[in-house]
Order: C-alpha cells, then structure tokens, then sequence
C-alpha cells in the first residue's frame, strides 16, 4: 500500500465501472468466486502478456451486489509493459473484459497517488422507489422496491443528526482492529423526476455496511415506523440496534471518488492512516479501510 514505487515500476491509475449484481464483490476470495478485481487482474495479465499478477489496490472495496459507476483503483507495472501498452490498454482491456465492468482510463499516477489512502472522500448514491406498483423492469437491478410511502422531509430531517465526524459504530459491522469513527460530509434525499428517491451519501470513508444501514434506518422514518429523531438516537447509543435493516445492496453505487491536489496526495494518505480517535475518546482500533 506505499506511495513509493518500486524502482523499474510505474503506477498506473484506473478509472472503472461495474455492474455488480453477478460479482461477489470487489476483492478476490479464496473460494475463487467471481469478482471484480479478479477479472481485471485477469484481463491485465492476459493483455499484456505477462505471467506475473499485478495487484491493483482500490478506493472502496464494494460488497457482492454493488454497482460503481466512478471507481478508482492502481496498479504498479513494469516500465517497459506500462511503455508497451500503455496508448492501447483500454481497448485492449475492452476486448478482453467481461461486459459487466469496463475501464475507462489507464494514466500514469501523479507522484504520491494511493487510489485507497489518498482519497478525501467518497460519494454514493442509494435509489429506491415506493411506486405501489413497484420497480421499473428496466431498472430492477439498480433501484429498491420499498412497499410503503416515503416522507422526504421525514427523512432529510433525519439525516442532519448523523453529518459531521461521529463514532458509527451502531451503523456498521466491527471488524477486528478497525475503527468506526468517520466523517459524514453529505446525507440528502431528493425525489426525482420519475418519482424515484435517491440518497447521496458522501464521507472521508465509510466502514463494513454504513450506507446500507443508514439507508435502512432512514426509510423507517420515511415510512412512518420511527419518528425522525430516531437515528440520531442509535448513532448516540453506539450499539446495534435490531431494528436497523441493512437494505439489499442492488440499490447502492458508488458513483465518484475524490482526491486532493497532486501536491497533497502523499501527505494525505500518511493521515488516511493515522489512528482516528473522537475529542477525548481513547481508541484502541488500528487503521480502517
């Protein structure tokens, strides 16, 4: 995970997108299921002839089933392959990747650049539509039937109680040494034209089921179930609460990463990897992903 490159390798930033719905998320198993790092690597290996694996290393590694439609990943290659194939790679890798995920660039990184620890933050967006007669056919895979009426304002007046740097340990499952304190910049609904209701949800970083859950705890209050104080209070009480519904992942995309000026990027990724504690909390936790 260093910003420093191997001497003989160049780091090479990719910008992606996938359908998520027939992976069993980013990150490649054990088990040799299908998943989208699999297959680019995959895809590298094959376009460029090599018999060495580059790993690439990305800025959210999405659960089974979420979609990306602006994600960032790198990858350090050999000067001479990078010098090979570097006019004709997207092509080359279009021609070889399955149809579900498709590579848009392939730039060499400014000096610095970690597609992980240099971004300043992530943008998602979760869509739901509570249409009685349910989800669009067209749009079954992307947007969430919920089967009740939703309050907006309910809901965005639910929202501003969970902005700002909190610990989320009540909206995300614990992993061993990982901290849950992130910094919420934007939690919005709005309905769009076509009535579908569309959250964009953007932090620093989000921990193992954050927007799913919030999703979940927001449209209890949409739908009458909680009032809109309510997830305020289990942010507050820092526990799982049972009536926190992760929602289904289909609805879920990450849709944009964002990165600091060039000049900053280093010393942003030696900060993404500090111990993040809240003002007079001692943490024990180690870096988060």
């Amino acid at each position: 995970m260093s910003e420093q490159v191997e001497p003989g390798f160049v780091r090479v930033r990719l910008d992606l997108s996938y359908d998520g719905r027939d992976f069993s998320g980013w990150a490649k198993q054990r088990q040799g299921q299908r998943t989208v790092q699999g297959e680019i690597e995959d895809a590298l290996r094959t376009v460029t002839r090599s018999r060495e694996t580059y790993e690439l290393t990305v800025a959210g590694r999405t659960d089974s089933g979420v979609h990306a439609r602006g994600q960032v990943a790198h990858v350090d290659l050999p000067e001479g392959v990078w010098a090979e194939h570097r006019d004709k790679l997207v092509r080359r890798l279009a021609g070889r990747l399955p149809h579900d995920v498709r590579v848009w660039k392939a730039e060499e990184a400014p000096a610095g650049f970690n597609a992980r620890f240099a971004a300043i933050w992530r943008r998602y967006a979760y869509r739901v539509t509570d249409h009685p007669g349910g989800v669009d056919p067209l749009l079954r895979g992307h947007v969430l039937w919920h089967d009740w009426t939703l309050d907006l304002d309910a809901m965005n007046t639910a929202a501003e109680a969970l902005l700002g740097e909190h610990d989320f340990a009540a909206y995300c499952k614990r992993r061993e040494g990982a901290t849950t304190i992130r910094t919420l910049q934007e939690l919005r609904w709005e309905r769009r034209p076509d009535g579908i209701l569309e959250a964009t949800v953007k932090a620093d970083a989000f921990c193992h089921n954050m927007v799913r859950s919030l999703v979940g705890a927001m449209l209890f209050v949409g739908d009458g179930h909680r009032p809109p104080d309510w997830p305020g209070k289990v942010l507050a009480a820092g526990v799982r609460d049972s009536a926190v519904h992760v929602v289904r992942p289909h609805g879920l995309t990450l849709e944009e990463v964002g990165y600091p000026a060039d000049e900053l990027l280093a010393a942003r990724s030696v900060e993404a990897r500090n111990k993040r504690t809240l003002p007079g909390v001692s943490s024990g936790a180690s870096g988060c992903c």
